[in-house]
């Protein structure tokens, strides 16, 4: 038996930053995309604490076409001195030490931003290659790091009469899981950012996809809000109130609309406290007795005069509290929930004198205010009321649902399964397929009402969401609902696949997403996946999923059917290699029809991708993208410009194609419409030409025509004389012989099916659903249910090519 022994031999030291390459996610939360991302904030906030210190206003973010980020600033710049302690610059010890900077007196910087206070070295630690580029004091400072060690001396490389500081980075990945930045998750932040210092402008571009924004937003959080409110109708301007208490500064801006759901963020330091703290309690506390105060005076007729609650006086607010706090102590799950306590009452004795102001000087919006609160009140006491008579009659318990709801037997709520079921008839299905012990079922007849219009009282007046609520058994709104009492632990959305289940599905969730967002946030909302195709040959059959299952298996029914021969070649390919080929080959015509939607012709990325067209240098190669004009020139392309972009850094081209007859079917042709399309940044780093590019490079080895198809039974070859047709033929021949089944209602299933496939929890597949960021989700909801119209036309016209499929 080994002894045992812990010595000083087993305390280990880690220098420098090995700590954070060991237990990264001690630093910045995970090594997923939120890691990821994190590392960009990291180095951002340095740039915005110059900003708030008065010396920097204007940020710049890169992410370039290998995954790189850049962030550059006009600030003071990283200080250059050599530093009196480490003996080496100023800028390596805040690049190799951990918690170095200038946070840490009182004076380089009165308040700071950053959630964990670990800094630019957290990022030089986990970052394969960083860059440093310092202007300062008529000097151009340049330094090279990898994974938190220098790999250079700090130098002078230039002279310069600006200031500011420059970080280019490479994530590393043997540390990271991925280094793919989502370009809209960055640039939501950088827009939150310049919401909250108002006057700074912070620009960000992606190379990769050529998206550019530039946020300069002098209003500040005045703008936040009428950004938060643009697809709504207002009632009034926002109300800005700002102020310093105890050296706390203090930030509001407050606008009602005319909807029936609240939008409060706080910040602190700029930091966003999703989960709220003392600075929100105090703002909602002083908007409440403000409002309740100007209400009971001589200001309101009498019958106008109500107590109204803090929900009632929240329903239509959208509202930004932002401090700024030298100490801030973060609290809570997420360590976004600020607890200093004495922030309270600060808040709220400068938002109730302010605002008690604001309503003397502006009656008619005050005025408008209270009445939307009242009128909030009222709704709010009509719907306790019809809770209550609702109760009384009976007309909420389990009994009035006898022919509607089909109970489980088991008791415990973690073992109960809830469908919502769309229609009587697949609700008789799935009662009869159902396994009774621990799966209930709720068939909904048509659509339910659209909460996201409708006030609360009129929600409960609804039959179908009458039913839902009483079947979840946790009663309902803000001062009743309790999550501990819901009696299902699963609750699953079983729709059609087809336009209308879309339609169900998208109410339900909605539903749920506004009046009991708890059961979404426990984790027990999910949405079945029935099967969008079943294919039979005699009396078996196999279900797909969706689509890319449906393609898989063709393809894979190909190769064990047919041989496939390359270029004239004796040999068929082998089975694996064939299907290997064909799916990359499916993959790369599925990317091209996306790319033929938004007007670039096959022939078009033929000519760019057999010129091995796909980097930005490519872009920049005059002599290159020569021969790609003198190709297409002699193809029959347009030539409408032919162009160096200098603020861009690289040949643009602009072409039209040639008119080209097209046979839709055997007696019909049409003439395909003539559109000038861009060859630039934007279609060349678009993610569908980048997969385009990579995919052609896999089938580059077989895609030799002609090809040559024959049974694996007889040897009598069919021969096709380019890629295109070849493609056509091998899903004609994988269609042969079988029946193909498309699913568009649940009620189409036998109930054995509909258990086999979409039931049966050894089986089944199951999307739980998830909000992984709130705005996003609340801006989606408002805009595709909410009442203005225009927001959502220009959705719809801005998305419509992405549409793959229309149900008619």
């Amino acid at each position: 038996m080994t002894e045992n022994t812990y010595t000083a031999k087993n305390i280990k030291i880690l220098e420098g930053l090995e700590a954070v390459r060991k237990r990264p996610s001690m630093y910045i939360g995970n090594i997923e995309s939120e890691g990821l991302h994190h590392l960009v904030y990291e180095v951002v906030d340095n740039s915005i604490d110059e900003a708030m210190a008065g010396y920097c206003d204007r940020i710049e973010i890169t992410i370039h076409t290998d995954n790189s980020v850049t962030v550059k600033d006009n600030g003071r710049g990283i200080p250059t001195e050599i530093h009196e302690k480490e003996g080496v610059p100023a800028a390596e010890v805040v690049l190799t030490k951990l918690h170095a900077g200038g946070k840490f007196d009182n004076d380089t910087y009165k308040v700071s931003g950053g959630l964990h206070g670990v800094g630019i070295s957290v990022v030089n630690a986990l970052s394969d290659l960083l860059e440093l580029t310092i202007w300062q004091k008529g000097n151009v400072f340049f330094q090279t790091f990898s994974k938190g060690k220098k790999t250079s001396e700090l130098k002078i490389i230039g002279e310069t009469d600006l200031t500011g500081t420059q970080v280019h980075f490479k994530p590393d990945t043997t540390v990271m899981n991925t280094d793919s930045f989502v370009y809209e998750i960055l640039s939501r932040r950088m827009r939150e950012l310049a919401f909250l210092n108002k006057g700074i402008r912070i620009v960000i571009e992606d190379e990769r996809s050529d998206e550019r924004d530039d946020f300069h937003y002098e209003g500040g959080i005045r703008s936040f809000v009428e950004y938060l409110n643009r697809h709504h109708a207002l009632i009034h301007d926002p109300i800005v109130i700002e102020g310093k208490r105890n050296d706390v500064q203090i930030e509001v801006a407050i606008q009602y609309n005319d909807s029936f759901n609240e939008k409060i963020q706080s910040f602190a330091n700029n930091i966003h406290t999703v989960e709220g703290g003392f600075h929100l309690s105090g703002f909602k506390g002083a908007l409440t007795r403000t409002l309740n105060a100007y209400a009971s005076g001589d200001h309101i007729p009498k019958n106008m005069q109500a107590k109204i609650s803090g929900d009632d006086v929240r329903e239509g607010l959208t509202a930004i509290v932002s401090i700024r706090i030298k100490e801030p102590q973060f609290e809570g799950q997420t360590k976004t929930k600020l607890g200093n306590s004495e922030v309270k009452g600060l808040v709220e004795s400068l938002v109730n004198e302010k605002l008690n102001l604001f309503f003397e000087e502006n009656p008619s919006i005050a005025r408008k205010i209270i009445v939307k609160a009242v009128e909030a009140a009222r709704a709010r006491e009509a719907a306790r009321r019809a809770r209550d008579l609702a109760r009384s009659k009976g007309g909420m318990a389990d009994a009035t649902l006898p022919g509607k709801l089909a109970e489980c037997q088991y008791s415990d709520p973690k073992e109960r399964e809830l469908f919502l079921v769309e229609g009587d008839s697949a609700g008789g299905s799935a009662k009869q397929a159902r396994d009774r012990r621990f799966q209930a079922i709720l068939p909904l007849r048509g659509k339910i009402l659209n909460v996201e219009k409708a006030r609360f009282d009129k929600i409960l007046k609804s039959e179908e969401v009458k039913n839902i609520i009483t079947v979840l058994g946790a009663g309902i709104g803000r001062e009743e609902f309790d999550i501990e009492k819901v009696r299902y632990h699963k609750i699953v959305i079983m729709t059609d696949a087809d336009v209308d289940g879309s339609h169900i599905r998208t109410l339900l969730l909605t539903f749920f997403y506004r009046q009991v967002p708890e059961v979404i946030a426990k984790g027990y909302m999910y949405i079945a996946q029935p099967p969008l195709y079943r294919i039979g040959k005699g009396k078996g059959g196999i279900y797909l999923k969706d689509e890319n299952e449906y393609s898989r298996y063709l393809l894979k029914r190909v190769c064990d059917l047919k041989h496939i021969y390359v270029h004239n070649e004796e040999t068929p390919l082998e089975s694996e290699v064939l299907y290997t080929f064909l799916k990359n080959l499916d993959l790369f015509m599925l990317n091209q029809e996306k790319l033929q939607r938004k007007g670039y012709e096959p022939e078009l990325m033929d000519i760019l991708l057999g010129e091995g067209i796909k980097e930005k240098e490519d872009l920049k190669n005059e002599e290159l993208m020569q021969r790609v004009h003198n190709h297409l020139l002699a193809s029959g392309y347009e030539i409408n410009q032919f162009m160096w972009n200098a603020e861009r850094d690289i040949f643009e081209l602009v072409v039209t194609s040639p008119e080209r007859k097209i046979s839709l079917e055997e007696e019909y042709a049409t003439v395909r419409e003539k559109k000038p399309v861009r060859i630039g940044r934007s279609f060349i780093f678009s993610q569908e030409y980048q997969r385009c590019a990579d995919l052609s490079q896999k089938i580059k080895e077989f895609n030799r025509p002609p090809f040559q198809i024959s049974s694996k039974e007889t040897d009598n070859r069919e021969t096709l004389g380019n890629l295109r047709s070849f493609y056509k033929k091998i899903n004609e021949e994988a269609k042969k012989g079988i029946n193909i089944q498309r699913y568009k209602g649940l009620g189409e299933m036998n109930p054995d099916q509909l258990w086999e496939t979409t039931m049966d929890p050894d089986k089944r597949r199951l999307l739980q659903v998830k909000v992984e960021d709130a705005q996003v989700a609340d801006d989606i909801f408002t805009l595709l249910m909410g009442d203005e119209v225009e927001p959502r036309r220009e959705f719809i016209q801005n998305n419509a090519l992405e549409v793959t499929m229309i149900d008619m």
